[in-house]
């Protein structure tokens, strides 16, 4: 975690993260826009003698997101213009891949999530089981822990809809804190996907599509006033993309058998 800020939307660098135990680097990246307020609450709670490495990209914030950033010693990337929360990870994963990083882990800077579970969140990775694991709210009582009713219940839907598109028994795809596999990363064409917020869902049907095992831990709940919530508006349009996307992988799924068919005819 001592690499110096950087400025600018270049990814060249010599670079290379380096194990701490020995075994698969680690490396948290953090899509951040405005998180000064609980940028170094959520930082607090990475276990550093497990992660190897710290990324934050900046989406041009207007509050002092970077200069903490700074103080805390991350490696910062500061976009020129604002790219959105999917470009935002396409720099995350664009870096992180960079440096040699063996498990990515992608958790939002606004402490909506516990970081502390970063050591489960990767065990199936680093056991072989998975190649991407998920952080789920909805393994225990998220309306304990503040979700609203009405992103409760657009959630479970949107979950139930996608688990019977993608033949998954998950309980959540709409975390903020997840972890990959580099293979499973340098896998997916993600530069082909959204730069909204739909991005992860688009994310996740590219690693279904390519057979990549997927597992999920609990992770609590937490919705506060200073962290980061998308409104109603927003959250229709991204419930609306998201249904997008599972059309999509249908279709994908359709005519991906209808090849296969037509070249067994011939």
């Amino acid at each position: 975690m001592s690499a110096a800020p950087r400025t600018g939307e270049s990814l060249t660098s010599d670079a290379i993260v380096q194990s701490k135990a020995g075994g698969p680097a680690v490396v948290v990246v953090m899509p951040a826009y405005n998180a000064a307020l609980t940028l170094e609450r959520t930082c607090r709670d990475i276990p550093h003698e497990i992660v190897d490495h710290i990324i934050l990209v900046d989406d041009v914030s207007q509050d002092e997101t970077v200069d903490i950033a700074r103080e805390l010693g991350l490696d910062v990337i500061m976009h020129s213009r604002n790219r959105g929360y999917g470009g935002n990870q396409k720099t995350c994963y664009d870096r992180a891949l960079e440096i040699g990083a063996d498990i990515v882990i992608m958790l939002h800077p606004d402490y909506q999530y516990d970081a502390t579970r970063i050591e489960a969140l990767i065990e199936p990775i680093v056991s072989g089981r998975a190649d991407l694991t998920i952080g789920s709210r909805f393994l225990g009582d998220p309306l304990a822990g503040g979700m609203p009713r009405w992103k409760y219940i657009s959630n479970r839907f949107l979950t139930g809809v996608e688990n019977l598109a993608f033949g998954l028994r998950l309980s959540e795809y709409h975390s903020g804190f997840r972890a990959y596999s580099r293979r499973l990363v340098e896998s997916l064409p993600y530069h082909e996907n959204s730069d909204d917020f739909v991005f992860d869902q688009q994310f996740v049907a590219q690693a279904v599509r390519g057979g990549f095992r997927i597992e999920e831990i609990a992770v609590p709940t937490r919705y506060f006033k200073e962290a980061s919530s998308v409104g109603f508006r927003r959250s229709v349009v991204y419930g609306l993309s998201t249904l997008w996307v599972v059309a999509d992988h249908i279709l994908r799924l359709e005519g991906t058998r209808r090849a296969r068919s037509s070249r067994k005819l011939h």
